[in-house]
């Protein structure tokens, strides 16, 4: 993400928690040069993302406070492990504790939801994400993908021709919007979804660079990918989940897309630790 944009985000992301006033209880309960050291610790086991993000956001909220971690973005980390080492004024550091936490148990998750799906391929199929993500967050949770070593898809609307079943259905078939797509962004690539064989044969005749075969059953996928071999990419999208992965794999698709990824992740849990015995009123 362009680090001006993130910066933007991340500063919003304060304002929206700070307001005004900024913390008013810490501000009432401790000096104003009393500083802390802290840690972040993993509660429960998964694959970390979004250090680099709680680092500038610290930096934006305030420069006195130094946030080192121990971990980098796509690393494996255990439950109760100290993942980061924070220092600086405790003021800052609790104002900006619950931005952060939320930064990095979101991008966490959705990291750790990635590696058990790319588990489950074993190897066979590549695992993509979709649009489906927070506002906002896009860059965010596709790099939080990558992380838990899937693939991203489009960015947007703009980076590819992705003919829906909506676009086949208002144009008259898949044939008819394939016609219209090919002339209209020379030099993209062009993808089609396809929800039964008669759609498979229409696409490929149309000289799409990637099937999608939408929420097809097993054995539809099957005859889909070997008509289709070695003339296209194939993708499975619709109704992928954890455990009906593997059968997907051993069909012969060359990805599968899985919206699950960044709508339906849980966050990975932390929390930020006050080391109560080395704060202390000043620091020289």
């Amino acid at each position: 993400m362009d680090l001006t944009v993130l910066h933007s985000q991340l500063q919003a992301a304060l304002d929206e928690d700070l307001g005004e006033a900024g913390d008013v209880t810490s501000k009432a309960v401790f000096d104003k040069g009393q500083r802390a050291d802290a840690i972040i610790v993993a509660r429960e086991n998964g694959v970390l993302c979004g250090s680099g993000v709680v680092v500038e956001l610290f930096r934006i909220l305030d420069e006195e406070v130094s946030v080192i971690f121990s971990r980098q973005d796509g690393d494996c980390v255990d439950a109760d492990e100290t993942v980061a080492r924070l220092e600086g004024p405790i003021v800052s550091l609790l104002s900006g504790e619950r931005t952060a936490l939320n930064y990095l148990q979101r991008l966490s998750g959705v990291a750790t939801l990635t590696a058990r799906f790319v588990e489950a391929a074993s190897g066979q199929v590549s695992v993509c994400d979709t649009r489906k993500t927070t506002p906002g967050w896009r860059e965010l949770e596709k790099h939080a993908v990558a992380c838990g070593g899937g693939v991203n898809h489009r960015m947007g609307l703009h980076d590819m021709v992705m003919l829906k079943d909506t676009h086949a259905d208002a144009s008259g078939g898949v044939a008819a919007a394939l016609a219209k797509a090919a002339h209209l962004k020379p030099g993209l690539k062009i993808a089609c979804e396809a929800r039964n064989m008669r759609e498979v044969r229409e696409a490929l005749a149309g000289g799409c660079d990637l099937l999608m075969l939408d929420n097809m059953d097993d054995a539809t996928i099957r005859e889909a990918v070997r008509i289709a071999a070695g003339r296209v990419e194939v993708e499975v999208t619709g109704g992928v989940t954890l455990e009906r992965l593997p059968e997907l794999a051993a069909a012969g698709a060359d990805r599968v897309s899985v919206g699950a990824l960044t709508h339906s992740a849980r966050a990975l849990d932390f929390s930020l630790r006050i080391d109560l015995r080395q704060s202390h009123s000043s620091r020289n």
